[in-house]
């Protein structure tokens, strides 16, 4: 387990896990020669049992605030300490806020130089932490007294500090994921990175992906709480020796070492807002997330100001884009940089870019701000307003495959392929094909119904096809809708030939009954002393009846005569592998561009395909003798679609 330290400057942050540990953790030579804090410092206190404590020293001065940010990456405990003659400080003040923002789980409170004041300085100062500590969640956290100097106090703390160490489980069963804080070479090593895992586990051999130069790595070796080690996990301090094509100088802080290459990084993101200071809409802000700073604007979504201790809902704009994941914290400071201004939990990492400000998008961003920590229903808010993609979804939860597999054996929603439809959502899809055919129903009666790409197209545009599919294999199996010659369409709607029509068409049946031959509109218009336009349309809607069938437009077969010539290309096929026209002009003893105009409709309806001159039966795929033709007037080629 790691402590961070935490408090103003002076005030024996250092001293105090020298006399803990043993080891001074400043280790740079300007450190050592000012006697003060510059960079992050690490320390550790092995135990009998194979425990090892380790212990961040963070810089205590404001310049060096970013520094101190650093270290908080994945810490779970922190020590705040305060010097018994000074008291609280500024930056005792700056630093409990920064740790209640960060979502540290757990603080002790260390008064320290005790020997420098006396028994009542040593009283008012524990009534001033303890009044400080009330408007925090730690207004009953632990309190020691000690000096670091003679080491009154110390033996009690690192009892207290050995108690509290426990690894976090829940943690160490997400995704491998470690903001790297420093890179160094080592003689005959390589390449080393070190890090707070804040999540997963690692093992020699492990093949991991390293940002900022995005290429994978292999771990050749690990320490872990500074300690040879085969295998570390969240909650631990590693460092890791890495093999691959890449070099020290091009490994910066706030780089991450990832489990898998992850999805492109976040630019604009939706945010749970805490405010300690008053802010503005469209705010200049520096951000900090785990060992990576950097600055953008913060947009307000319900107000256009927000008073300080207030909370809201928010989104913040990256001037450079940061991987992240829900629920992770964030550190706002002002445009200076001189003042922490606000802490903020990201709720979202691909947010909308319209209607971000209307009540029922606030609502849904309240309902996914309060499942953050139950995952199963976090999925249910999301699916509730679209389908939930869940390589994203497990990537903004840090879930392994086992994980979501988990998670959606528990699911009650409808899952296809990589999407998941929340039970509502998908029933309202349904409801929409369901309306989409009424409405073609009403607008055109004489139409029997949609194939299935027409009708995605009317009412499920935005939606996948293989989604729309399984709508309506669902909706057939329930009754809620019928298939008829491949035409969709609702069972209480029936296409049939007026009176009028009805007769108009026992006076064209005998035509095609006598002949096998193709009729053009024309030839049957002069035969029938019909109207050619009134013929064309008759004939259209009993090309939807399934009686005739149109190879080009305004040329018709009987549906009889279309399956037999099926037949033969069926034939040919299974006797050649395929159909061309030559052949299938000998059989049919036909003209060549009639055969060439056939085969074009059996490649459109669906029944071949075509590859150069040779016409391919499609496997599985059966002529069914109830294609459209493009003379119906619609965009309708075939039932398929």
């Amino acid at each position: 387990m790691i402590f961070a330290s935490a408090g103003h400057i002076d005030h024996g942050k250092t001293a105090l896990l020298q006399a803990l540990t043993g080891h001074n953790a400043d280790r740079l030579p300007e450190e050592k020669k000012r006697g003060m804090t510059i960079d992050l410092g690490y320390v550790y206190l092995p135990q009998a049992d194979g425990r090892v404590l380790g212990f961040v020293d963070v810089p205590g001065h404001e310049k060096f605030l970013a520094n101190m940010l650093c270290g908080l990456s994945g810490i779970p405990h922190a020590l705040l300490v305060v010097a018994a003659d000074d008291g609280i400080m500024p930056q005792t003040r700056e630093h409990l806020a920064i740790l209640q923002l960060s979502g540290i789980a757990q603080l002790s409170v260390v008064i320290s130089k005790c020997d420098l004041v006396d028994q009542a300085r040593l009283q008012q100062v524990t009534a001033d932490i303890r009044q400080l500590l009330q408007a925090s969640r730690w207004a009953a956290a632990p309190l020691f007294v000690v000096s670091s100097h003679s080491g009154e106090g110390i033996a009690g703390l690192r009892q207290h500090l050995l108690q509290q160490s426990s690894l976090p489980d829940a943690a160490a069963s997400l995704r491998f994921r470690l903001a790297i804080d420093r890179a160094f070479t080592l003689s005959g090593a390589g390449l080393v990175v070190t890090g707070t895992a804040l999540g997963g586990r690692v093992a020699v051999g492990d093949k991991l992906w390293l940002t900022g130069r995005n290429v994978p790595v292999r771990v050749r070796s690990l320490h872990v709480q500074n300690a040879s080690a085969s295998q570390g996990q969240a909650g631990q301090r590693i460092a890791l020796n890495l093999v691959g094509d890449v070099e020290k100088q091009q490994v910066q802080r706030g780089d991450w070492l990832l489990a898998t290459a992850p999805p492109p990084p976040s630019q604009r993101i939706t945010i749970a807002l805490q405010a300690i200071a008053p802010l503005k809409h469209w705010q200049a802000v520096h951000i900090h997330h785990a060992a990576r700073h950097t600055t953008g604007r913060l947009a307000l979504l319900s107000r256009s100001q927000l008073e300080a201790g207030a909370h809201t809902l928010a989104e913040l704009t990256l001037d450079q884009p940061l991987w992240l994941a829900d629920g992770d914290r964030l550190i706002l400071r002002d445009a200076s940089a001189r003042d922490t201004i606000a802490g903020a939990q990201v709720l979202e990492l691909q947010p909308p870019t319209r209607g971000k400000r209307l009540p029922e998008r606030l609502e849904h961003l309240q309902q996914l701000q309060e499942s953050m920590l139950n995952l199963p229903a976090k999925l249910a808010v999301l699916g509730r307003q679209q389908a939930v993609m869940l390589d994203d979804f497990a990537w903004a939860n840090q879930l392994p495959d086992h994980g979501m597999q988990a998670l959606l054996q528990h699911s009650t929603g409808q899952q296809v392929a990589d999407r998941l439809y929340a039970a509502e959502r998908w029933a309202g899809l349904q409801q929409k094909l369901l309306d989409g055919l009424a409405r073609l129903h009403q607008q055109h009666p004489d139409q029997l119904g949609a194939s299935r790409g027409r009708l995605r197209r009317l009412a499920l545009p935005s939606e996948p096809e293989a989604t729309v599919n399984l709508l309506l294999e669902q909706l057939l199996q329930q009754g809620s809708l019928r298939q008829t010659r491949g035409w969709l369409h609702l069972p209480q709607h029936l296409l049939a030939f007026t009176p009028q029509e009805e007769v108009q068409w026992q006076q064209l049946a005998p035509h095609f009954a006598n002949s096998s031959e193709p009729h053009w509109v024309r030839d049957l218009a002069a035969a029938s002393g019909m109207e050619e336009e009134t013929l064309r349309q008759l004939l259209r809607k009993a090309a939807r009846l399934g009686h005739v069938l149109a190879v080009v437009p305004d040329r018709y077969f009987a549906a009889e005569t279309m399956q037999g010539m099926a037949d033969i290309v069926r034939q040919l096929c299974q006797q050649h592998g395929h159909a061309d026209a030559a052949s299938f002009r000998n059989q049919l003893a036909c003209g060549r561009k009639l055969a060439i105009q056939i085969l074009e409709f059996f490649d459109r309806s669906g029944f071949t395909r075509r590859l150069g001159d040779r016409h391919l039966l499609r496997e599985n795929l059966l002529f069914a003798g109830h294609s459209t033709s493009s003379s119906q007037g619609t965009d309708e080629t075939s039932p398929a679609g």
